[in-house]
């Protein structure tokens, strides 16, 4: 056993020219093999390249493989010691024939089950890139490939962003592999369907398209495949890539498709009709389509009792509301609108406004300005330190604001209950939505006053109206009306009356339950 060591030779085609030339096929000459794959790869210093001679006769066979991607365990014992074993039972008949001893290697040598043949220069770099292994042998003008990828994952843990009180703990971590595993593990079905595309020129990452084939319409899983297929790029360096390419609308703030940590809820998802993609590389998956009602579920809707979760859902409703239209409202009716406020509250807001210097617009844009600061400052330092950043914080800014007379006792009253009423929200993306249309209500209503607060809102509702997810319109199952798909809106109604799947999806199969 030899490793041969290369120079490195310095490339200077074009990528157009080199991308074409790989996909030639793979040679019968060995070393005109090896010596393509490191003149590509420019001859790293990871690139492991061993030979190994079969027989007396010494049939040359090569193997490649990048370190640090590949599990050495397997290769070692899975790979090299029963190669050796088999070179020495070879006599000179059996070495003239190098297919049939390629045959037997992929047939009866080899004990791993992830052993393919492949016959073109570009499958042979892809898989080396990879953390497979390639084997070559001289005289045959195919390679097999062993799947040997053995890089360090992270563990199974909990979501950090959907955290539940009740329900499952594991979530999404960035190898494919495991996260495909998780969904399998919930929905042991035979038409469970994950198809797998590579995406970008040169980063080449795995996407999944999963979906249930008995129930998802066609026409959807056709749409998304023709949306990813469109996606040109050198590399998608995560789910936000893709999202951000085939939504709707890229203009809307409103997030058009779902993005997830969580496999339980992937699962159900897909076991309502929707469609998911798996991304190599990310924890955080993707759902569609969706409408605004998902932007206020939580999974652990349907692990508590139905009353329960109606009631809190009902509570993310009014929250939402709040944090969007609350600093706005306040605004409104303390700038122009006094005779709408009760007699004892008005003296109360003007007493608590008497020395500060600003106008209401102005002290409400600096807290809420602040309150921003914090909360990006406490999600960009370490946990521990971010938590307390934000906590003492904002209370010893807020006091100390008040105290210097910058801002009245009754403004940091609203800005603390909004803040509080945005953490509500179960979706992130949906939460920055929120605080985008907040500064956008509150500066039309230190125009217009409540005029401006009903222009905004409708502004938001026209807006929404328009929107689609991959044909859905945003505002279902309200516009446009189905009746049956609003025993999971606002109130959850007990699983026994959800009969069926949504209606808005069009699903092939309609019953959720089996009479």
């Amino acid at each position: 056993m030899r490793k041969r060591i290369y120079l490195s030779q310095q490339n200077t085609r074009s990528k157009d020219e080199a991308n074409e030339k790989d996909h030639k096929p793979l040679s019968k000459q060995l070393q005109q093999n090896v010596d393509y794959i490191h003149y590509r790869l420019h001859s790293p210093g990871d690139l492991i390249t061993k030979e190994i001679e079969l027989g007396e006769s010494g049939l040359s066979c090569v193997i490649m493989n990048l370190d640090g991607m590949i599990d050495k365990t397997i290769v070692h014992q899975q790979l090299m010691k029963p190669m050796i074993a088999f070179g020495s039972q070879l006599d000179a008949e059996s070495l003239a024939d190098p297919e049939r001893i390629v045959k037997r290697l992929k047939d009866e040598v080899l004990p791993t089950e992830e052993v393919l043949s492949i016959y073109r220069m570009d499958d042979a770099l892809y898989a080396i890139l990879s953390g497979d292994t390639c084997l070559f042998l001289n005289g045959t003008g195919h390679a097999l490939v062993i799947g040997t990828k053995g890089w360090l994952r992270r563990s199974i843990e909990e979501p950090q962003t959907e955290s539940t009180i009740r329900g499952p703990k594991d979530g999404f971590t960035e190898d494919i592999r495991t996260n495909s595993s998780l969904i399998r593990r919930r929905i042991k079905d035979s038409d469970l369907r994950m198809d797998s595309h590579l995406i970008g020129s040169r980063g080449r990452r795995e996407v999944m398209v999963a979906y249930m084939q008995d129930i998802v319409n066609p026409k959807l899983v056709d749409e998304v495949k023709k949306r990813l297929l469109s996606i040109q790029i050198d590399d998608v360096e995560g789910s936000g890539y893709i999202e951000q390419w085939i939504s709707d609308s890229f203009l809307s703030p409103f997030p058009q498709i779902l993005n997830t940590e969580r496999p339980d809820r992937f699962a159900a998802s897909l076991l309502q009709g929707r469609v998911g993609l798996l991304v190599d590389g990310t924890p955080f998956q993707l759902v569609m389509p969706i409408s605004i009602s998902d932007a206020f579920k939580s999974p652990e809707d349907y692990y508590q009792h139905w009353l329960l979760s109606s009631l809190i859902r009902a509570l993310r409703y009014i929250s939402t509301f709040v944090a969007t239209f609350l600093p706005g409202f306040y605004i409104a009716l303390a700038e122009y609108h006094h005779g709408m406020i009760p007699s004892n509250i008005a003296f109360s807001i003007a007493s608590a406004r008497e020395g500060v210097p600003f106008p209401v617009f102005i002290e409400a844009m600096l807290m809420e300005a602040t309150l921003e600061i914090l909360r990006e400052a406490g999600v960009r330092l370490p946990k521990p330190i971010g938590q307390t950043i934000g906590i003492v914080g904002g209370l010893v800014i807020g006091e100390a604001a008040v105290s210097a007379g910058l801002v009245s006792p009754v403004m940091v009253i609203v800005v603390a209950v909004t803040a509080i009423a945005s953490f509500t929200l179960p979706s992130y993306s949906f939460g920055i939505v929120t605080r985008i249309l907040r500064f956008f209500i509150m500066m039309l209503a230190s125009v217009l006053g409540l005029f401006g607060v009903i222009l905004g809102f409708l502004i938001i509702c026209i807006h929404l109206v328009n929107l689609k997810s991959f044909g859905l319109p945003y505002l279902t199952p309200i516009s446009p009306l189905f009746l049956s798909d609003w025993k999971d809106l606002i109130l959850r109604a007990p699983v026994t009356f959800i009969r069926k799947r949504p209606e808005m999806l069009q699903t092939e199969d309609k019953n959720r339950l089996n009479d």
